[in-house]
């Protein structure tokens, strides 16, 4: 009997051939559109903040804090590498994370690599990237409501991923979406907040420090005043 995994990091012997193979297909496809985009135009002014926050988060995601239960959560970083960095460069961080804990680690499966990159890279930075953009665009520009979308964006996109881990279980008949999902949705709920927290006091301090830093705040807050103000992330096809 395989046993329930409360993490987001799917073992080897969880997934069956054909979703991790669909799964991994996908992965790739976004690592390498990432890498097309971030080969496009790159900051200079964002390629050290690439390694600082890698290592970051591989050592942040080291370290778990209890949870109800006996059960205990981690950092993921997937919205803090999106603010700071935008969503495709962020999903490429998180790629790179992921790959070094499997092979370094056993922190996560080999078999099941690419399944974790898209569950923890592709929908937690990638879409999170993507939310916080679009939020930003229609909601109030304020200091506040921003903390609040990055707040919430974190949250979500440790649901996001955790569903997508349920859903693959269940079509890999290793555990029925009936026990998995809920079960993996209540204690993640949890987690998300811890996530919530600390990325949102990251990226507030931050803001406070080294507004610049920020990609996907809104301008007013991201340009510190006689800065030159960053340039805009151009697409892949440019």
């Amino acid at each position: 009997m395989i046993h329930l995994p409360l993490a987001l990091h799917i073992p080897d012997g969880f997934l069956s051939g054909g979703v991790a193979a669909v799964a991994g297909v996908l992965a790739i496809a976004a690592v390498a559109y990432a890498l097309r985009v971030a080969n496009v135009e790159p900051d200079e002014a964002r390629v050290p903040l690439l390694g600082v926050l890698a290592a970051f988060i591989f050592a942040a995601q080291m370290l778990n804090f209890p949870i109800v239960g006996g059960t205990s959560g981690h950092f993921l970083g997937a919205t803090l590498a999106a603010v700071l960095l935008g969503p495709w460069l962020a999903c490429l961080v998180m790629a790179v994370v992921i790959t070094v804990q499997a092979f370094a680690f056993a922190d996560g499966g080999i078999s099941a690599l690419g399944a974790n990159i898209l569950n923890m890279g592709v929908l937690g930075a990638l879409l999170a990237g993507l939310l916080v953009g679009a939020l930003v665009k229609v909601l109030p520009h304020a200091r506040s409501v921003f903390l609040g979308v990055v707040a919430t964006v974190s949250w979500f996109a440790v649901m996001v991923g955790t569903a997508a881990t349920s859903f693959e279980l269940a079509i890999s008949d290793t555990v029925p979406l009936g026990t998995s999902l809920p079960a993996m949705l209540g204690v993640h709920s949890l987690i998300g907040i811890g996530e919530a927290v600390i990325t949102t006091a990251a990226v507030a301090a931050v803001l406070v420090s080294r507004p610049d830093l920020v990609a996907l705040g809104p301008p007013q807050l991201t340009t510190e005043p006689g800065r030159v103000p960053r340039p805009v992330e151009r697409s892949a096809s440019a």
